[in-house]
């Protein structure tokens, strides 16, 4: 649970910023959008999820929000866990999850158990979720370090403390590889062929952390084991989606031995040269901390310039190979920061309208990058999911808690109305991408457009974010429309303090431990994406709405020509 004296920090940091945000007048901001000229596609990059716990996924409030996630776009969704191949009693824990995949008789022989892992796959599958396959970590029986193997991490514990057994090599890689095509076999046998090749599949996690993280052997060890992964998956399904390899941050020099190891380097397994490489996949944090002056509380401050920073980064890596700037790229873990299931002050930004802003502001950036570098992004996984049978909005970084979503999945929620192309915007008060990848939003709030032209509709997404979390006036947005006869607002949908947001109306019910169904159904209806009336708007091509610090606005615009 969250400490008391935090929660006494967040409540005294919310009452100060509302009493000093009725003080301050709005400021103006002018918005362009031209829906004439289309700049790329809008591909759905947010459709990516993930979380440490797999067993999490079947649990009640686990298959809720599946449910929901898979209902943004049905069959295109994807869902990476943690822990599929992870020895133990397939019960969770945080930052912990086992399936008992593979074990052996008293002879040594291999024994094979699919049952959690079947779960887990049914239960994505019927939510209209598919599987983004993390084919790790290392059983009991395999690992050359097996002992301490389950980890007893809690928050407030050193997270070093979760690096046990799981992490290490296999004894004998052809043991590792009879596994994975087991796994890769049975997954054609019992959802075909074309269902299973049309997933992620992926070697490990984060081996670039070595020695302290999450893989415990060399790095020649690791191009290894993903070779013997890929071989024994593409063996049961020659034309599966294979790639990686998901390093801590860009990865640097890692992912560029990575990568030419893939292209030039002789197979570990099959002894010729390189690796199927279908996907590049690379991991994206950034850095808030908590911050208190003389005399003052305290407030959360975001790190929205080391995130950008590492996707910059990153996509530099893969442009400077020219056989791969088409080459799909997913960033495999995009987040505020990096411990999901960690609580405490810093984190406080989780449950309310900050995470949500956030999540606007920096998605709308990698279509930025995307473009500045000349690579083809497909995906940016937001590492957030549930965590079961916790106190109502504990802390952790998550989309709903006890089945109530939180206001940033109602960000997902706007984003899945979107598609179509993108097209030209400009406001006067977005943060250049240049100054926020390098300095974040550190002096006047990041007042940002989004937009994309879908048939005879606009969608123009805007945002209002501010690394600080502390009062700051309304911004008064002038949205104009060029090359359209009017601004012909049809549907406009909000996130901010006051709509779409379970967590405030929890705050106003007194914070109850246990809510009752009246409570309850409260906080889901408080939940759900808030249509608000339509903007003030003359018939001209201009429309005027008022956006609040930390605020997100999606607006449906029918396309009238002059």
């Amino acid at each position: 649970m969250i400490r008391v004296t935090s929660i006494g920090l967040l409540f005294a940091g919310m009452l100060a910023w509302a009493d000093a945000a009725r003080c301050d007048e709005a400021f103006p901001v002018e918005v362009t959008v031209n829906a004439s000229a289309e700049i790329g596609p809008l591909r759905p990059v947010w459709r990516y999820f993930g979380a440490d716990e797999p067993n999490y996924v079947y649990m009640k409030d686990g298959e809720k929000l599946l449910e929901t996630l898979g209902g943004l776009k049905p069959g295109e969704v994807f869902f990476r866990p943690h822990n599929l191949l992870t020895s133990g009693d397939k019960t969770p824990a945080l930052k912990w999850g086992s399936t008992n995949v593979y074990t052996e008789d008293e002879k040594g022989r291999p024994v094979y158990d699919w049952e959690v892992v079947d779960r887990i796959f049914d239960t994505l599958l019927a939510a209209g979720v598919k599987p983004y396959v993390e084919i790790g970590f290392m059983p009991e029986a395999l690992s050359s370090r097996p002992k301490p193997y389950r980890h007893e991490w809690r928050p407030g514990l050193p997270y070093s403390d979760i690096m046990t057994g799981w992490r290490y090599p296999p004894e004998d890689m052809k043991e590792w590889e009879e596994l994975v095509y087991q796994l890769a076999t049975h997954c054609k046998e019992r959802y075909g062929a074309d269902e299973a090749a049309s997933w992620y599949w992926e070697t490990w996690n984060e081996a670039n952390m070595h020695p302290g993280g999450y893989w415990g052997g060399t790095r020649d060890e690791f191009f290894a084991l993903h070779d013997h992964t890929v071989t024994a998956v593409r063996r049961a399904l020659p034309t599966a989606r294979v790639g990686g390899p998901h390093t801590a941050g860009d990865g640097g020099d890692f992912t560029r031995a990575f990568l030419e190891h893939c292209l030039r380097g002789e197979n570990h397994a099959t002894g010729e040269k390189g690796t199927p490489l279908d996907f590049i996949a690379f991991h994206a944090k950034g850095a808030p901390r908590w911050t208190a002056g003389q005399g003052e509380e305290g407030h959360i401050r975001m790190g929205i310039a080391a995130q950008l920073a590492t996707v910059d980064r990153g996509f530099g890596i893969v442009a400077s190979f020219d056989e791969l700037k088409q080459t799909p790229i997913i960033i495999g873990e995009y987040d505020p920061e990096g411990c999901a299931a960690c609580q405490g002050s810093q984190f406080s930004y989780r449950n309310g309208s900050v995470y949500s802003s956030y999540t606007a502001a920096s998605f709308a950036r990698l279509y930025e990058l995307e473009d500045k570098h000349g690579v083809r992004l497909d995906g940016a996984l937001t590492w957030a999911f549930e965590f079961e049978d916790q106190p109502y909005f504990a802390g952790f970084r998550q989309l709903a808690s006890n089945g109530v979503p939180l206001p940033v999945l109602n960000v997902f929620r706007m984003l899945a109305k979107m598609g179509g192309e993108r097209v030209e915007t400009s406001s006067t008060s977005q943060v250049a991408l240049e100054a926020i990848v390098e300095r974040g939003v550190r002096d006047k709030p990041d007042v940002g457009c989004l937009a994309s032209r879908d048939g005879d509709h606009l969608w123009v997404l805007l945002w209002h974010y501010h690394d600080d979390d502390v009062a700051g006036p309304d911004a008064k947005v002038s949205l104009r429309l060029e090359d359209a006869e009017r601004c012909d607002v049809e549907s406009m949908w909000r996130v901010d303090r006051e709509r779409s947001n379970a967590y405030e109306t929890w705050i106003e019910m007194g914070s109850p431990v246990a809510p009752n169904r009246e409570q309850y159904q409260q906080l889901m209806a408080a939940s759900e994406l808030y249509e608000a009336p339509k903007p003030d708007a003359d018939n001209s091509a201009t429309c005027e709405l008022t956006l609040p610090r930390q605020g997100v606005a999606l607006l449906k615009v029918a396309l009238t020509r002059p």
